[in-house]
């Protein structure tokens, strides 16, 4: 088996989770834009390793690993992107967790 192969395989298995991630501000939901995800996963304010295993993908999408706990996360981002003034004191961060297809 080839590196790549391997590495594919670890990846698929260590971010087997695909999370929406949305905030709701005057009744509407809208994706958390890319820049925001990335701003939360390479910080380190919390020195909670659980959230080690978060991977932005696109706007409102991240994967993450089997033993990030959704509430936990949901409370920490939400957090960050008030303290960075993202995230207005009226609005929600949503996360759920995408059903797997097949």
């Amino acid at each position: 088996m080839t590196n790549s192969i391997l590495r594919s395989r670890y990846n698929d298995a260590m971010f087997a989770r695909k999370i929406r991630v949305e905030y709701e501000q005057n009744g509407q939901r809208r994706p958390c834009p890319l820049k925001w995800l990335d701003s939360f996963s390479m910080r380190n304010f919390t020195n909670a390793s659980v959230f080690d295993d978060t991977l932005p993908v696109a706007d409102g999408t991240m994967e993450i690993g089997s033993s990030v706990p959704l509430d936990q996360l949901q409370a920490a981002m939400q957090d960050w992107f008030r303290r960075k003034s993202y995230l207005p004191a009226d609005s929600a961060l949503i996360l759920s967790e995408k059903q797997a297809i097949g």
